[in-house]
């Protein structure tokens, strides 16, 4: 039994080279990085985190600090189911899904780190073993970038040898969500994948007019976030009548969500995020439910990690690299190959953080 003897959290927030903007969220101006370290008392260490897009992070490392750190020392550190259920429950009832979910998020992850280190498996075969290639896209925050600044980004994408593209969508006039929409297909060409992301601005009429577009003139895959993520109802509506492939789920907490989104919402791409959808054990749940139900498994952000999962997993989808600069601040920035990203082959989740990059954003705990 490999037990929990110590727990350390830490904090950063990194400032971004720009304003990012998307149609909800409004100005991103830094990320939080909230890391967790868990030492075994036979000497492993792993390291789990979760991001913010610049808010809540003290709250999500407070938790992590008061409420879970005490809990966890003792513990034994192969047991990461029966933590991860254990866990849930000891916060459930001030903070089911959201911030809770955060938290848990990074002593997930962690505990993952150690199992990979403890049993010298990279976590692209912890995950299932599917493969180390997987399909990739660029995803961009870029709904207040110039037309011309927008097909300059698009073309940086694919000089750095992405062969998909998704962009924001959610402009005040549709015509020049539109318009903006039918350059960047152009730019691209035919074979490339396209993908728009609305970021819950629409309400169901909007976003069924939107789809009908993207579908008949853009040849997206699918249109993103459409609507707020409860309007499940809405959600099959945007679909059946927009005849357009609809994608969510870096808002869903839970796997009961997803299992609403999937069953009621009839969402074709399940899109969960390993930061707060309860670690890798969460990321695997949602894959799990997706298989089950004929579908590929996506990713949103946190590229890093998500590579090997969404690589290993037999049900496969579509990595999204995110508009946040993480690379700068790990060992090993996203490898693209022939269009694919790569997982890595190191023991652990395969994801060590430059702390002499990061350590200028650290913020008291």
């Amino acid at each position: 039994m490999a037990r929990i003897a110590n727990v350390e959290i830490e904090c950063f927030r990194v400032p971004l080279d720009e304003i990012l903007v998307d149609a909800k969220h409004g100005n991103h101006t830094h990320f939080e990085l909230i890391l967790c370290f868990i030492d075994t008392e036979d000497g492993l260490r792993g390291t789990g985190y979760t991001y913010t897009g610049g808010f809540g992070g003290g709250a999500i490392g407070a938790m992590l600090r008061d409420d879970i750190a005490p809990f966890l020392i003792g513990l034994d550190a192969d047991g990461i189911g029966k933590i991860w259920y254990d866990l849930q429950w000891r916060v459930h009832y001030v903070g089911r899904g959201g911030i809770a979910s955060f938290a848990l998020s990074a002593v997930d992850i962690a505990l993952w780190d150690i199992r990979g280190k403890r049993s010298g498996l990279p976590l692209w075969k912890l995950a299932g073993g599917n493969g180390r290639l997987v399909k990739v896209y660029a995803g961009g925050i870029d709904l207040n970038f110039s037309p011309e600044k927008l097909l300059d980004s698009i073309r940086g994408h694919l000089d750095r040898g992405f062969r998909a593209v998704k962009i924001k969508v959610g402009q005040k006039k549709l015509s020049d969500d539109f318009d903006r929409a039918l350059a960047v297909r152009e730019i691209i060409g035919e074979e490339s994948g396209f993908m728009v992301d609305a970021n819950m601005v629409w309400q169901a009429d909007t976003a069924i007019k939107a789809a009908r577009f993207f579908r008949d003139k853009t040849n997206a895959l699918w249109l993103e976030e459409p609507t707020i993520p409860d309007d499940y109802q809405g959600y099959e509506r945007i679909g059946r009548e927009g005849g357009l492939a609809i994608g969510m789920g870096e808002n869903l907490h839970t796997i009961y969500e997803f299992r609403q989104a999937i069953e009621t919402g009839k969402i074709a791409y399940p899109i969960p995020d390993a930061s707060n959808i309860g670690g890798i054990t969460g990321f695997l749940k949602v894959a799990a439910l997706a298989e089950a139900n004929n579908l590929p498994v996506c990713s949103h952000g946190m590229q890093e990690l998500h590579v090997s999962l969404v690589a290993g997993v037999v049900n496969s989808g579509w990595v999204e690299a995110h508009s946040f600069p993480i690379d700068r601040y790990t060992a090993r920035p996203l490898v693209i190959k022939d269009g694919f990203a790569e997982a890595p082959d190191a023991p652990g989740v395969g994801v060590e953080f430059r702390y002499d990059a990061l350590d200028a954003f650290r913020r008291k705990m």
